[in-house]
Order: C-alpha cells, then sequence, then structure tokens
C-alpha cells in the first residue's frame, strides 16, 4: 500500500469522526451510551463508505510448492505380450504407481503407447505398430517448459517411425529405458526383408528379392520356398553358418492372371528356434494389363519437368517420356495423356493433331507461356492480356467433384508464378484450387478441368510446381501427399469414364499389421459436396461368406471408414449412398502379417544408448528397485518452492459490504426502538 494511500484513509477516519460527531455529540455531559453507540455506529458507516470509495490495495503472498512430473510411457504393442513380458510390465507398473514416495516427490502421468501416444493406464498389448519417436515428439511438446524425467517400459523394437535413438534429441528430458528382454542370443533363421513391386503386368516375370538372415554359431541347412495357394512356384535350398550368416535371393515369378495375386514365402525353420512366426512373410502384387504412358512436351528446360516426371513415376503403373513440340508429332497416339508446358507458337501443329484425335490434356501454363497464341488456337478458354505477373498461392475448393481430392495443406504450399490476367472460360469448368493473393480470395481458378467432346482437359495456371512437392516432403518426409494427389490428377485426364456421384478410393491390398482405411466422396445432383448423405459399406469375407456393414463417417471433405478390425482374407465391398440409392463395388485384400512378432529379444543396445544420450540411465525389468531409488536421491528433480504476489482490491473483500449492512441496519433498528425515529 502506497503512503499516499494510507493519507486518504487517515483523512477519511478523521471526516467520517466529525461528520458522525456532528451528528450526535451534544455535549460532553449530556453524552448517553445510546448516544455514543450512535457514534459509532455512524462512524463506522461512513469510514467504510469512504474506504470503498479509496479502494486501497493490500498485496499478498501465496507460497505453494511445485513437485517435478515423472512421465510413465509403456508399451503396448503385441511384441511384448509375444516375447512373454506383458505380466512383468502390469506388475512393475502397479509397483511405481503405488509408491508412496515416488508419489510424494513427483507428479504421476501414464502414457502407453503404440503408433500413437495415449493418456492411459490401461494396457491390452494389441498394438499392431511401434512408433516410439512419435512418443518423444508428443511429450516435447507437454512437457516444454517443466521437468519430467521419462520412465519408457519397453522391448526398444520399432516398426514405424524415425529412428528413435536419434529422434528423441526435441525432448529435453531425462529418459530412464527399463528393458524388457535380455542379452542372449538364440539360434534363428529369419525372413529378414523380402522388396517386391506393388504391380506386375499381363504375361511379363516380375522380379522379387528376399534377404534372409541366420543367427547361432554352427552350419546349418534349410529350404526356402514360395508357394501361391498351394503350389510352389519357386524353391532352393540355401546353407547358413556363423561366418556367412545371410543370403540374399533374387528370382522372378511370372504374372499369367490379371488381379491381386497373393503369395507366401517360406524359409524352413530349425526344431531348435525360438521364433517361428519370422521364418515366413505374406507378399502380394496386383497384375494389370496395361501401362499409363504419358508425354511431357515442353520447348525450354525447367525443375518442373523432372518433378513432374518423379512424381508420375512414383505410380508404377505409369511412365513418362519427355519431347519438344516437333519430335513427338508421329508418337502422339502412344500416350494416353499429353502434358502442355508453357505452350508457344512451335507447339500450333501438335495442338492441331491433338484437337483432331480428340485427345486428353494438360496444359501448364506460365511466365513462359505464349498467351495470344493460346487465345488464338484454343476455343475453351482465354485470357485477358496483360503481360504482368504475379505470385498465386493456391486453396482448395471443396465443392470439386470429378475424383476424390485430399486436402494436403495446399494454403501452407509456396506461390506459383504466372501471369496477372483473368481466365474467361468458354465450357463448363470445374475449380480444383483457386487463386489467393496475399490472403485475399482472388475469384479465380489456379488449377480446373473440364470436359468437352468426349475429352478432358485441365489446366494449371502457373510455374515452380517443383516447390509444391519439395514442401510437401519438409512438412511430411515423404512425396507421397503430393505424388497421390497428381497422380489421382494423371489418372483423371488418362481415361474417358464419365464422372459420378459416388466416388470410392481404397488400395487393392493392405498389409495386415496397418490401417485398413476406405474413402468415399459424395455429391448432389448438381454436383456439389453433400455432407447430409448416409453412407454404409457392406464388406463380404470371399472365404467365410460372412457380410459385415460398417457406416463412413463424414471427416473433412470426405466419408471415411477404418476396417482394421477384419481378419487377412479377400474381401468383396459395395458402398452404397442410402438416401440417393447410389452404389460403387470393389474388392480388396488384407494380407496375413504381425510385424510385432517378428521380433526375438528387445533391442537393448539402442535403449541403453538412448539413456547414456539423454543423461538418464537403462535399467533391466528385474532391477526396477534401483530405478526408483535413483529418481528418489537425483538432487535434479527436487521440489521447487514459488511465491506469487497477488494484488486484492479492497473493493472485492465483501465483508465491508456486509459490515456497512449491518452498522446502518443496527443504527435504524435501535432509533426505532427508542423512538428517535
Amino acid at each position: 500500500m502506497s503512503s499516499e494511500t494510507l493519507v486518504y484513509i487517515i483523512i477519511s477516519g478523521i471526516a467520517a469522526l466529525l461528520i458522525a460527531g456532528f451528528q450526535y455529540y451534544k455535549n460532553k455531559k449530556g453524552m448517553s451510551k445510546l448516544n455514543m453507540l450512535f457514534l459509532f455506529l455512524r462512524f463506522t458507516t461512513i469510514f467504510s463508505i469512504l474506504l470503498l470509495l479509496i479502494n486501497p490495495k493490500f498485496e499478498q503472498v501465496v507460497l505453494s510448492v511445485e513437485k517435478p512430473n515423472l512421465v510413465i510411457a509403456i508399451d503396448n504393442s503385441a511384441s511384448v505380450e509375444y516375447l512373454g513380458h506383458d505380466e512383468e510390465v502390469k506388475t512393475l507398473f502397479n509397483q511405481i504407481k503405488n509408491n508412496s514416495k515416488l508419489s510424494d516427490k513427483f507428479n504421476l502421468s501414464v502414457y502407453n503407447f503404440g503408433n500413437r501416444l495415449n493418456p492411459s493406464d490401461s494396457l491390452s498389448f494389441n498394438e499392431k505398430e511401434t512408433n516410439i519417436s512419435n512418443v518423444f515428439s508428443q511429450l516435447s511438446e507437454i512437457y516444454k517448459q517443466s521437468t519430467a524425467p521419462t520412465i519408457l517400459i519397453t522391448d526398444g523394437n520399432q516398426t514405424y517411425g524415425n529412428n528413435y535413438e536419434f529422434d528423441y534429441m526435441n525432448y529435453k528430458q531425462p529418459i530412464y529405458p527399463v528393458v524388457l528382454g535380455d542379452t542372449i542370443t538364440y539360434t534363428d533363421l529369419k525372413i529378414q526383408q523380402l522388396n517386391v513391386n506393388k504391380y506386375a503386368y499381363l504375361k511379363n516375370k516380375f522380379p522379387v528379392e528376399t534377404i534372409l538372415v541366420y543367427n547361432g554359431n554352427g552350419s546349418v541347412k534349410s529350404d526356402f520356398s514360395v508357394t501361391r495357394g498351394s503350389a510352389v512356384v519357386y524353391s532352393e535350398t540355401v546353407n547358413f553358418s556363423k561366418e556367412n550368416n545371410s543370403k540374399i535371393i533374387k528370382f522372378t515369378l511370372p504374372a499369367n492372371q490379371v488381379g491381386v495375386q497373393a503369395y507366401n514365402a517360406t524359409l524352413k525353420s530349425l526344431d531348435s528356434e525360438k521364433n517361428k512366426i519370422n521364418n515366413s512373410k505374406n507378399f502380394a502384387v496386383e497384375v494389370i494389363d496395361q501401362k499409363t504412358k504419358v508425354a511431357i512436351v515442353s520447348d525450354i528446360v525447367h525443375p518442373d519437368l523432372g518433378a513432374l516426371k518423379k512424381s508420375i513415376e512414383s505410380n508404377e503403373q505409369r511412365s513418362v517420356s519427355l519431347f519438344n513440340p516437333n519430335s513427338i508429332l508421329d508418337e502422339i497416339n502412344d500416350f494416353q495423356l499429353i502434358i502442355l508446358y508453357q505452350p508457344n507458337t512451335k507447339f500450333k501443329e501438335l495442338i492441331e493433331q491433338l484437337d483432331a484425335e480428340n485427345k486428353n490434356r494438360f496444359v501448364i501454363v506460365g511466365p513462359k507461356t505464349d498467351i495470344e497464341f493460346l487465345n488464338n488456337i484454343t476455343k475453351s478458354y482465354e485470357f485477358e492480356i496483360t503481360y504482368n505477373t504475379e505470385d498465386y498461392q493456391a486453396v482448395l475448393d471443396k465443392n470439386y467433384t470429378p475424383f476424390l481430392v485430399d486436402d494436403i495443406s495446399f494454403e501452407t504450399f509456396p506461390p506459383l508464378h504466372s501471369y496477372y490476367s483473368s481466365l474467361i472460360t468458354l465450357v463448363p469448368f470445374e475449380t480444383i484450387l483457386q487463386k489467393n493473393l496475399n490472403g485475399i480470395d482472388v475469384g479465380e481458378p489456379l488449377l480446373g478441368t473440364f470436359e468437352t467432346q468426349g475429352r478432358r482437359e485441365a489446366l494449371l495456371l502457373g510455374e515452380n510446381i517443383w516447390q509444391w512437392r519439395a514442401q510437401s516432403y519438409v512438412e511430411s518426409k515423404s512425396f507421397n501427399g503430393f505424388d497421390n494427389f497428381f497422380n489421382k490428377l494423371i489418372q483423371y485426364l488418362a481415361s474417358n469414364k464419365l464422372k459420378s456421384r459416388l466416388n470410392v478410393d481404397y488400395q487393392s491390398f493392405y498389409n495386415g499389421s496397418g490401417g485398413v482405411i476406405i474413402t468415399a466422396e459424395y455429391f448432389d445432383k448438381n454436383y456439389v459436396f453433400d455432407e447430409r448423405e448416409t453412407l454404409n459399406i457392406t464388406v463380404i469375407n470371399k472365404e467365410s461368406n460372412e457380410s459385415k456393414t460398417f457406416p463412413l463417417i463424414l471427416k473433412g471433405n470426405n466419408y471415411e471408414v477404418n476396417l482394421s478390425s477384419l481378419p487377412p482374407s479377400e474381401y468383396t465391398f459395395t458402398v452404397e449412398a442410402e438416401e440417393a440409392n447410389i452404389s460403387k463395388s470393389g474388392s480388396f485384400t488384407i494380407l496375413e502379417y504381425n510385424v510385432e512378432q517378428q521380433f526375438l529379444n528387445a533391442d537393448v543396445t539402442k535403449l541403453q544408448n538412448l539413456a547414456t544420450n539423454s543423461s538418464g540411465k537403462a535399467y533391466f525389468i528385474a532391477d526396477t528397485n534401483d530405478l526408483v531409488n535413483d529418481l528418489l536421491s537425483d538432487s535434479r528433480y527436487s521440489a521447487i518452492q514459488k511465491s506469487h504476489k497477488n494484488s486484492l482490491p479492497l473493493i472485492d473483500w465483501k465483508y465491508l459490504l456486509i459490515i456497512i449492512a449491518l452498522s446502518l441496519s443496527a443504527e435504524w433498528f435501535l432509533r426505532k426502538y427508542n423512538g428517535l425515529i
């Protein structure tokens, strides 16, 4: 409280006393006890009111003790149960949770993890994937500003994500791994890796590469074979020793039937092996009867050309060839799609030939495009010619109907460089991406498609799309997002199928350890995305003829269903829109493979390195008493006493109002009782 406020309070007390005295102090001899009581009550009332007007502030110091956090992250994946440590983990967790000394010193926070981190102490050990690096990524966001030593209870076997031994760097906390396993080396034969293309072409042969590994001291002999159904399609005898403990087998298999063909690779197990599940792997190849050929035609050299080629050829069903405008004239019928990159007058004969053949095309317009030439030769659109250029960012138009478009955060991609001009469309035009200039919607398309006279055409108004592919990798550590988007556009342009109100996106086969996700998109009669429709999918198991129906959930600008609960088998499915009575059918195969059952013991070395590098310490599960003692005695994890100084204004003190009310009420009652009113 300041000295100035204190002076005001003293003056208020004197003023209140003078006013009360003026009203009730008659003369010293005649001052009765009743008048003295009235004087006191009136003084209290006036002084309290003046205090409220002054509203002095009082400082209050609040002391609090802040305990450090203790994070317990428990591996909930199937490998823990498969290696026989599930009951030990539950016992260890109960010991830590019920330890009163730890609870007194730390705030305990419990999580379990598989592919994701979950704030829960419920353990089922049925997660099909393990992503330890993601654990540290999420915990670093939660405990960014506080001390949180972390007990990591795991076997260290990661099946998904970045290498956690080095990816923990952003998590600035000591890590104490509890290793679920031992360092004993068991005799084991396994198929370490099997490499095969997802697609093969009918009446061709596709290559298969297998890496076989042996752990042991003696010499052993085994048989490697590949079967399709009950038929053996390849076999070979293999020999291993302590010195020659790995073997790479390369062979080819025929593709004689269209569709998904499932195979099983088996390395005959030894009688002494502890883990025999890793002796076999299932794989599948989708056999197709044609390959889409795409031509990119350009008169200039630009990084976009290489990015387009890599993106399109990321789908093994497609091949790309580069041409100049004159060299392709005799070969246009060899391609299902022609991409015209920044055309100029040299493209005149090619475009005339494409018009004569009524072939699909994809035109990319940039600052090096001859706009006057395009206006003269095309009949579907024209440009207002300004010759000024601008950089435009992209925004997804969710009402695009011809095919399903995933939002890959287009608004975060670098802007494309193009002419500052308006596009005048002379045919019905559907926009995929809209132009955005400095955060303002320009109302102009950046990328769109149209169909006219039985052919399809796409128009992209900007160069430097190679930066989009690079940004996609920066954001997701993968080119898949951009490549999938671009390949959907290529697939649409390379086909002449009529657009549908119901589009379904799915894979022909799924790995049994991954998610089985099917997405769909539904449009009303005006081809506007309709989020009011009810979509259901009916799945039929080809082997058992068992039928199940699941609802598709609206998620963003599409509908989605997760069928990961289905067992490995071949399935047919039908997605149906209830109100519109529209349906789409297809088939897929779920491969039988559990990556969590491929491990023989814990990854002790990696966990020990993780502990050392993070200033923690690794423990085996039998030594957890040492872990508790070390945490209790570590001086880094001491409670911190903090003081908070609060400024409390008197007007918030409700008791002062009560005093005013009581003093006024008492004065009135006494005056009334004594007949003074």
